[in-house]
């Protein structure tokens, strides 16, 4: 007996199962999302925004402060709902991120529904938890892929949707790159840390010994050029994460707890990443980090982030690149020059002042003094003519005072910063404000009095820094529809980061029928409001 030659066997196609994401928290966690969902797309995964279709759900979670931990329970205990529901296709809920390191046991005792969780340093683990083996990339693949023009976009849904984004060493492991001569570091447990880091590990500022249920060891992992991941933000944007961790003492913070030591990336890993994905139609890059300013001190570099710019700058097809949470003593002359002498650089510099009180900086453990930010402030001014600032401060922090709380309202009159978030103080377990004594504690009516008047305070600064842009010409990134109405149009200058500064409303597409999103534009800044301006497109 024997079998033709022109008999083909074929293996059976195996079943994608659909998956469905939601992600919580900051563009840093957004983007630990865009590499899991790129894993399990490569591993046969296919994605969707319909919770109802979804057979896997993973949930991204944030727990930085309390409402992002509310936030984050919610959400799960929403996608739970379409697991037990009978017309749900939910088999699997999987829940990843900062919420699994800080309560990794708590999660699955306490939701049943939950079959899996994955924390910040185990991204690769996603494929086992939603139950998929990994695949080799096609040799011929980029491993960024971006899904077709409206599709991406549709992935930041609001929830009940099933993808949504919301606006908060034992051995060195080593793998070199085929195609470049540069050692890039993955997921290795032997990576390089800053001195600061080690010094801050001894004196236990890692420490989880009392979060019940968080494993001992810190995530270690870094992504590379070469992981898959998938785009959800808008074709022309895209964040670069070159960096992971923290390891600086804030004393309201848990993050260094909940990411680890600070570790950064290489230079020639994030420059293929930035022109793969200019390749596929990026024009705008913003880079993000625990603090970008630390960025190459565990690579031996002094000044990595000058470095990195001037890497990036330059590439071919690069329109605007910024790079966002800026550390204030760590912003050096030659940071400030290098972003006065690019073009594609935006002259935009964001700095997490947190307050201006020595005394309460002090308890924070940060450091500094309102003369010391103010000198900051007029040098990049100098250096960089038309330079934005933001910045972001907490108010009602243990022990702030009326006169303290004064001290910030004279900064801030004083500095005019063009950007400004303000944040109430949120009490965090684990963190070391935590355990300052109780009569140090601000009431929340207090707090909550005292944000609204910085934000009146704000919006007198903002009123009249907006009506300044008016008559100005200016490059505008147009994103689509306005989110308040459909007669309007909006986008974004160099001067507006992604999603958390004001807005450019469009009222008069000029000679134009329709404006292409994604597309730069030529425009004219006719009218101010508070925080908006208005503008007209040009020839």
């Amino acid at each position: 007996m024997s079998i033709s030659p022109t008999l083909e066997i074929q293996a059976p196609t195996l079943p994608r199962p659909k998956i469905g994401f939601v992600s919580l928290g900051c563009p840093k966690n957004l983007v630990d999302s865009e590499v899991m969902m790129g894993l399990l797309h490569r591993a046969g995964g296919e994605l969707t925004n319909h919770a109802e279709d979804a057979e896997i759900i993973v949930i991204n979670t944030c727990s930085f402060i309390d409402s992002a931990k509310q936030e984050s329970v919610n959400t799960i205990l929403e996608m739970v709902q379409h697991k037990q529901q009978n017309g749900g296709k939910a088999q699997r809920i999987v829940v990843a991120g900062c919420l699994v390191e800080r309560y990794r046991d708590e999660i699955q005792k306490n939701i049943p529904e939950v079959d899996a969780v994955v924390g910040t340093g185990e991204l690769e683990a996603i494929l086992e938890a939603a139950g998929l083996s990994p695949r080799p990339a096609p040799a011929s693949d980029s491993p960024f892929n971006i899904l077709p023009q409206g599709t991406a976009s549709d992935l930041i849904a609001r929830a009940p949707s099933a993808v949504h984004q919301h606006s908060h060493p034992t051995e060195v492991g080593e793998q070199l790159h085929p195609h470049r001569n540069e050692v890039t570091l993955h997921q290795a447990p032997g990576i390089t840390s800053r001195p600061e880091g080690d010094a801050r590990e001894q004196q236990g500022r890692f420490s989880r010994a009392a979060w019940d249920g968080a494993t001992a060891a810190l995530p270690e992992y870094l992504y590379s050029d070469e992981t898959p991941r998938i785009l959800t933000t808008p074709r022309a944007s895209a964040y670069i994460k070159i960096a992971e961790g923290c390891d600086h003492p804030c004393s309201f913070c848990i993050i260094p707890q909940l990411r680890g030591k600070f570790r950064s990336r290489r230079i020639g890993s994030i420059v293929a990443e930035a022109e793969n994905l200019i390749a596929q139609g990026v024009r705008e890059i913003t880079l993000i980090g625990q603090d970008t300013t630390c960025y190459g001190e565990d690579l031996g570099l002094k000044d990595g982030l000058s470095d990195l710019l001037d890497a990036l700058a330059p590439l071919p097809g690069l329109r605007w690149l910024r790079f966002l949470y800026a550390y204030p003593n760590k912003v050096t002359t030659r940071l400030l020059e290098t972003i006065a002498k690019h073009d594609t650089i935006a002259k935009y510099l964001d700095v997490p002042l947190q307050h201006a009180s020595p005394s309460v900086l002090k308890r924070m453990k940060r450091g500094g003094t309102p003369d010391l930010f103010l000198k900051l402030i007029d040098k990049a001014r100098a250096t960089v003519p038309g330079i934005v600032l933001r910045t972001s401060f907490i108010v009602g922090f243990p022990g702030e005072t009326e006169a303290d709380f004064q001290q910030l309202c004279d900064f801030i009159t004083a500095a005019r910063i063009d950007w400004l978030g303000v944040f109430t103080y949120s009490d965090e377990e684990g963190a070391a404000a935590f355990e300052l004594a109780a009569d140090l504690k601000v009431p929340k009516r207090t707090i909550e009095a005292r944000r609204r008047k910085l934000m009146r305070l704000q919006q007198k600064i903002s009123i009249k820094s907006k009506a300044a842009w008016v008559d100005r010409e200016i490059d505008l990134l147009v994103e689509g529809e306005s989110e308040e109405t459909e007669l309007l149009w909006q986008g974004r200058t160099p001067l507006h980061a992604p999603e958390i500064d004001g807005k450019v409303l469009i009222n008069d597409f000029g000679p134009h029928e329709t404006l292409v999103p994604g597309t730069f534009y030529r425009a004219l800044i006719t009218e101010s409001h508070d925080y908006d301006v208005v503008a007209r497109i040009l020839e």
